[in-house]
């Protein structure tokens, strides 16, 4: 009888509103650009890991419908934007992923991503870490840093990238794996990484996990020391996932490259394959300044600001009461 009623308290909802005017202060001191982009597209992020939400569109005075997709991240549209010499530039809007509901996850939320132009990876992780340390109210002590192939090691005792198939599919049944027919050893990485280093990510305060494997990282640069490894990193505070941030792949070829690499892994799980945004791959083509990006999850970061537990409890409405 009280679902009209918001999940999230009015305190919560006052300290929702400080921490986006804290996020808005912290870039306008930096000289960054706030922008919009459009919340719907007639083409789709096609990663196999993420599921967009659809919409239907009909053309004024014609029968005829249009697929939309609602954003699952401002991350194309800002790109162009980028290729169009915007500058450093950062959004907060809402995004969706269809499917996604729980403890952490409501199918829409709101997301923070910027991208700054003549920064490499390991700068943006600098300003990731002064940000969150600025939010969170803690200035005191920077995230650890840690290679994703030297914590997978410590963790699991398998070399990422030497370890057998056959390793990794024991290791992976010592845990408790009920590994599936046709598995892949990406898949298997990931798994690992997420059950034997997980549990001691959730004892640390901010660890930034640098370096993934290549094939983790469809959007990010290959490191030219490590072709292994991609330019990526990730941002854990208390073993929830804050941001993921990239090095930006500029060369439109092999970003179409991976594109269709991943549209043939949704085609093999019995996903629907998406259309490519073509207008962001022209954009790549005409030319992408070097720059780096990150996505961080602003109703997360609430939670451990307010100390709950719970996404729906820094949510006026989610999904359940929409």
């Amino acid at each position: 009888m009280n679902s009209w009623r918001p999940s999230a308290s009015i305190k919560v909802l006052q300290e929702r509103a400080s921490l986006l005017s804290e996020i808005r202060h912290f870039f306008a001191h930096r000289d960054v650009l706030e922008v919009e982009t459009p919340v719907v597209s007639s083409s789709a992020n096609p990663d196999a890991a993420i599921n967009p939400m659809l919409s239907g569109f009909c053309s004024p005075g014609s029968h005829r419908s249009q697929a939309l997709y609602l954003q699952t991240s401002p991350e194309f549209p800002m790109k162009r934007l980028l290729a169009a010499g915007s500058g450093s530039i950062f959004q907060i809007c809402h995004a969706f992923r269809n499917g996604e509901c729980g403890r952490l996850h409501n199918p829409e939320f709101t997301l923070l991503e910027w991208y700054r132009i003549d920064y490499d990876h390991l700068q943006l992780m600098d300003e990731v870490d002064a940000l969150l340390m600025q939010l969170l109210h803690d200035s005191s002590s920077a995230a650890a840093r840690h290679r994703y192939a030297d914590l997978f090691l410590t963790h699991t005792g398998l070399d990422l990238f030497t370890a057998e198939y056959v390793q990794l599919c024991e290791k992976a049944e010592a845990v408790g794996v009920v590994i599936p027919e046709s598995v892949q050893t990406e898949w298997l990485i990931e798994v690992l990484f997420e059950l034997c280093v997980g549990p001691w990510l959730q004892q640390q305060k901010g660890v930034i996990v640098y370096d993934y494997p290549a094939a983790q990282a469809s959007l990010s640069q290959l490191s030219a020391l490590d072709p292994r490894v991609a330019e990526r990193f990730e941002y854990f505070f208390e073993g929830v996932e804050l941001a993921n941030g990239f090095h930006e792949l500029a060369d439109a070829d092999e970003q179409r490259r991976r594109f269709e690499a991943e549209n043939l892994k949704r085609q093999r799980a019995g996903d629907e394959q998406l259309p490519l945004d073509e207008h962001f791959l022209q954009a790549l083509e005409h030319g992408l300044p070097d720059c780096s990006g990150v996505a961080l999850g602003v109703d997360r970061l609430l939670m451990l600001r307010c100390g709950v537990d719970q996404i729906q409890e820094v949510l006026a409405f989610p999904f359940e009461r929409t």
